[in-house]
């Protein structure tokens, strides 16, 4: 049933209000409802620290009133179709291509170049700092950008051309460096040759990942950005999908003998595959970036003067972190464990199944010449991408059909208005308000996204013990595609859960400018008291800036990219210690690493527990929040019902409700 309104004088009426008053009352601006949401809100801080009450921005922010009120309003907080979720998130799928370029290939071919296992390890340090110090650095320059093309958009646009010439100049780096040096003389056989090769791929590896992580920051920001509030799991499991897609394309590419059909784009298959993936970015950005309308950003109130610096910037991090969420602390709690033993598996996969797969023919012929063994390895890094590929056809299943079976827990309730002002959800419904369907019965109750979180780590853990007792290919490929279920898991849960809180609070603040700029000469100077001086406006600014969608994001990322540290550095140990010379057969080094990792992730499984199973506003709240309008008077009246916020607490028909709109936004069911 829906909660009674409140009537224009006051709500001495107890009966509900016709639609045409409601309207009319919420157009004469009564203080009495504007105080009633912010109350409501306010209520729900503790849940959501990121939405915080008080005073918005300074409205001297040189908008026209009436046009930043009217797309403020308009700037989508409806209801998404599939397609476009589809054409939001799919530029992260050409990326994914180029990174599993890097991730299958990137490792043989450093070593075919010369490099041991010890030092490789330590060039993969490349993506940790980088993602470390890159992505929130990016984040922090685009949510303070104030181009009228978006925030993010220049930034997936530069990051990308960036990764292409990166990806083309570490192929062709052999070619080059030889050529250069060839023309001083130098023999292309020498020591001094191969070790300049070396050093100018390191170089190119380190360039890479630094426009990898700028156009990977700038995406994930930009899909939190164009997904409404309510479809923020939706639009991450999307992009789950479409990463799966993404990594299915380019390990296939990687198992095929490309030299035998495309050698037109390269003489190697490291250099065809990184033809291929420069291609196939390239258009996927441009399909999202010329398509997809990011909302103005300089409705959003001048940039902040001071340009970030690196004093700045490591000033405003540090503060972020202090103000995070418990919510999100904790998902970068388990980040921060868990990607200690993601990270060996995802760089030595195809190392480690190729090791697996030489060990028989080493035991036969220990005395292969440089060329044949050349030959044995290229063969078995194709066997090592057979299982990722393997590893990302079982992801993508995941992703595909496992959200229509995890109860709906943080999508908070849909905005469908009828008219411009006028919301359908302001509270709880009947029963007919919306048609059932069948998907809606799939849903399991009690199985949340946190639970299908904490099995799939756990899955990750055993396999990868497991990893020391296996000797065969079959036996290893079936526990890499097993993970597949763990990297699922990862690409929705933690994104999931963190875009559900930045999204609702960016919904808030968006509602509070609307309301303000529609106020225009009504709004008086508000003294001290009323939280309106100079002083508080500037601290509410501050505060603003640390929670923004780039920040936060950035933080995240810190948490994924700071334990890939401590795991490349101890794999460089390991190695070290236990690795063999390359065509020397019982090397398990890369099986001790993969299984210290499973122990992290098993730690990481535990931090899981203490994350919520929802953290919703009450729906008539959010629903006010995120049209930009006033509440009722009965938001801000407590109300046991509404509080409960468990999926299995919710009312039969609000259940109904939200799993049909995620349902909708997974399945495809909706019109363009």
């Amino acid at each position: 049933m829906t909660p009674p309104a409140s009537s224009a004088d006051g709500g001495q009426n107890a009966s509900p209000t016709p639609p045409s008053r409601t309207r009319a009352a919420r157009d004469n601006g009564s203080q009495p409802r504007l105080q009633s949401l912010d109350q409501a809100l306010q209520d729900s801080n503790e849940r959501l620290p990121l939405l915080r009450g008080g005073s918005s921005d300074d409205d001297g922010d040189n908008l026209a009133a009436g046009n930043a009120t009217q797309e403020d309003t308009d700037d989508g907080q409806s209801t998404k179709s599939i397609w476009y979720l589809i054409l939001l998130t799919i530029s992260i799928g050409g990326l994914q291509i180029a990174w599993s370029v890097e991730l299958s290939n990137g490792s043989p071919y450093l070593l075919s170049l010369g490099l041991s296992k010890s030092l490789m390890a330590l060039v993969w340090i490349a993506g940790p700092l980088t993602g470390t110090l890159v992505q929130p650095y990016v984040g922090m320059l685009s949510d303070n950008c104030r181009l009228p093309w978006g925030k993010r958009k220049p930034f997936m646009v530069g990051g990308a051309i960036a990764t292409m010439i990166s990806l083309l100049f570490l192929a062709w780096a052999k070619e080059a460096t030889t050529g250069v040096m060839g023309l001083f003389g130098a023999d292309p056989e020498s020591q001094t040759v191969k070790t300049t090769t070396i050093v100018v791929a390191v170089i190119g590896v380190y360039v890479l990942d630094f426009a990898i992580n700028t156009v990977q920051a700038a995406i994930r920001a930009f899909i939190v950005d164009c997904a409404p509030a309510h479809q923020q799991e939706a639009a991450n499991a999307m992009a789950s999908r479409i990463t799966g897609f993404g990594n299915i394309v380019g390990y296939i590419a990687g198992y095929v003998d490309l030299t035998k059909h495309v050698s037109f784009l390269g003489r190697t298959q490291f250099q065809i595959l990184c033809a291929i993936a420069s291609i196939a970015l390239g258009a996927t950005i441009f399909v999202s970036t010329a398509i997809v309308k990011e909302r103005d950003p300089r409705l959003d109130g001048p940039a902040k003067k001071d340009r970030p610096n690196p004093i700045s910037f490591f000033f405003t991090i540090f503060k972020s972190i202090k103000r995070l969420p418990p919510q999100i602390k904790r998902v970068c709690e388990v980040q921060f464990f868990a990607w200690i033993g993601f990270f060996p598996l995802l760089f030595y996969t195809s190392s480690y199944i190729g090791e697996i797969y030489v060990e028989p023919y080493l035991q036969a012929n220990p005395h292969m010449t440089p060329e044949e063994l050349d030959k044995l390895y290229e063969q078995a890094t194709r066997i090592g991408t057979f299982a990722l590929l393997i590893n990302s056809i079982v992801s993508l299943i995941t992703n595909v059909f496992l959200p229509f079976f995890i109860a709906p827990t943080y999508d908070s309730q849909p905005v469908s208005a009828s008219s411009p002002g006028e919301s359908s959800i302001t509270g709880y419904y009947d029963e007919d308000d919306e048609p059932h369907s069948w998907l809606d019965k799939l849903a399991i109750p009690g199985f949340t996204l946190k639970r299908a979180w904490f099995s799939s780590l756990v899955l990750f853990a055993v396999c990868m013990f497991c990893t020391v007792l296996v000797r065969t290919v079959t036996a290893a490929t079936t526990l890499v595609g097993l993970v597949g279920i763990t990297w699922a898991m990862t690409l929705w849960a933690p994104w999931a859960i963190i875009s559900a809180e930045i999204s609702r609070r960016d919904a808030h603040v968006r509602a509070q400018k609307t309301r303000k700029l529609a106020s225009g000469s009504n709004t008086q100077v508000a003294s001290p008291a009323a939280g309106g001086s100079p002083s508080n406006d500037d601290d509410d600014a501050e505060e603003e800036e640390m929670d923004q969608a780039g920040v936060i994001l950035g933080i995240h990322n810190m948490a994924i990219a700071a334990p890939q540290i401590i795991a490349t550095v101890g794999s460089s140990i390991i190695f070290k210690i236990w690795q063999k010379p390359r065509g020397t057969p019982g090397d398990h080094s890369i099986s001790v690493v993969l299984a210290i990792g499973g122990a992290c992730v098993l730690v990481s499984s535990f931090f899981v527990a203490k994350i919520k199973d929802d953290t919703s506003l009450p729906p008539d709240a959010v629903t006010e929040a995120e049209q930009g309008q006033a509440g009722m008077e009965d938001a801000s009246r407590p109300n046991p019902r509404r509080q409960k916020s468990n999926y299995e607490q919710r009312p039969r028909t609000l259940q109904r409700r939200a799993t049909l709109t995620r349902n909708k936004s997974y399945g495809g069911m909706e019109m363009l």
